[in-house]
């Protein structure tokens, strides 16, 4: 055993935290001094983009060295403002007033920053959610009443509780993807009972995911995230808006693309889908694999691990143990059910705005919704990262469903 112990998984590599799990710990509120030119637009975008005025701010500003940059948390407090400022850039003029290029006082910059922290030069989920949080009473709960975001976009109230009920989701997980090592290891070990315990415990932190997802129909007005928000969070790959992608000026010649935020983009169900064995079909597959190189190095690298151990399944299936075949299925139920929960979410928050405006458009009427009828009709049915979106996440739900163990397979089948 000695040999085994000192191989055993562990989480200490991956940048991941015991209590916050993939959220950046106390996140920075200031760089130094030397770039207050970049804070001062960046804590400024939201009213800066109302007036207009973000693209001439930004045109004016000098073109800082990123030398100064040191340390972890410098580098994720930059990244979150130019990307901030790089979103609102674009997007301050909508749809049809887009940009080709980004001013090279901003693209290098932002380049390098990107390059350092093995993120790309847009905004991530890594960003908006994972690096954008402060507690305005440091000693208060981890709760929607104490949290505030460090920087935002256009979308008001909205916009606050769209990245602070997400940050929260990422919370609720803490606990689960504390217990993988635990279900590695014990496979490893060949300990069902450790492996049963850990995966109850996961079966609950993802239930609590999903309870915290119900908060945004608490938090978030579909309406203001249909008509307002959802643009500043699009990407210039696989968007119509943006067909020829965006020019970073000072990087290179030809224009890039980089798909808009995305669920995606947390690691959190890639790791669940790699312990649990759910396996995605091609299409849905690939875009799911993109995704991955919108995260830090070290979260996608963890997932990568996780995909590599020996299979929880087949051991599973191997050991003659009840509470662990049980464990396992409800592990798999109740990852399908928040997977069922982002669908009805995406209906509420996409879809049925996206009737509503064509029916407006369709009317050319009805000041009081003229929000809705305002939104960038090329994005219409697709989630911000590019995706055809029902049909994307109903195809993955349907091959959660696949993970099951045999005998749970047939009575799904039987039920739909």
């Amino acid at each position: 055993m000695a040999a085994d112990s000192e191989s055993l998984f562990s989480l200490d590599s991956y940048h991941v935290s015991e209590e916050l799990g993939f959220i950046l710990p106390d996140p920075l509120e200031e760089l130094p001094p030397y770039y207050q030119p970049w804070m001062d637009i960046a804590l400024r975008v939201t009213e800066l983009v109302h007036s207009h005025e973000l693209r001439l701010h930004i045109n004016k500003m000098p073109l800082l060295s990123t030398q100064y940059l040191q340390k972890h948390r410098e580098l994720r407090l930059a990244h979150l403002a130019l990307s901030v400022m790089t979103m609102g850039y674009t997007w301050q003029g909508g749809e049809n007033n887009t940009v080709e290029m980004l001013p090279h006082n901003l693209a290098v910059p932002y380049w390098e920053v990107s390059q350092r922290l093995g993120l790309p030069p847009i905004l991530t989920h890594a960003d908006a959610v994972l690096a954008n949080w402060r507690k305005k009473n440091p000693e208060g709960p981890f709760d929607m009443e104490n949290l505030e975001l460090l920087l935002s976009l256009p979308g008001g109230d909205s916009v606050r509780g769209f990245f602070m009920v997400t940050l929260l989701v990422e919370l609720a997980a803490a606990p689960a993807l504390r217990n993988i090592p635990t279900v590695i290891n014990g496979v490893r070990c060949g300990d069902t009972e450790a492996v049963a315990r850990a995966l109850e415990d996961i079966s609950q932190s993802i239930q609590d995911m999903t309870d915290a997802l119900k908060l945004l129909h608490v938090y978030v007005e579909p309406s203001v995230f249909y008509g307002i928000m959802r643009i500043y969070l699009s990407g210039w790959k696989d968007n119509p808006c943006m067909p020829n992608g965006l020019v970073y000026e000072g990087v290179q010649t030809e224009p890039m693309e980089y798909s808009g935020g995305s669920a995606a983009q947390s690691s959190l169900l890639h790791c669940f889908d790699e312990l649990l064995g759910v396996k995605h079909e091609a299409k849905s597959g690939a875009f799911l694999t993109r995704m991955r190189d919108y995260m830090l190095p070290a979260h996608k690298q963890l997932i990568q691990d996780i995909s590599s151990q020996p299979s929880l399944k087949s051991f599973v299936q191997q050991q003659a143990s009840e509470r662990l075949n049980q464990a396992f299925q409800h592990c798999v139920t109740k990852l399908l059910l928040l997977r069922s929960y982002h669908i009805n979410i995406v209906s509420r928050f996409i879809t049925v705005p996206a009737a509503r405006a064509r029916q407006l458009r369709d009317r050319s009427q009805d000041s009081e919704l003229e929000m809705i009828s305002r939104a960038p009709t090329a994005l219409e049915e697709r989630g911000t990262g590019g995706s055809g979106i029902m049909t994307f996440l109903k195809t993955v739900r349907d091959q959660t469903k696949n993970a099951f163990l045999p005998e749970r397979r047939t009575e799904m089948k039987h039920q739909s």
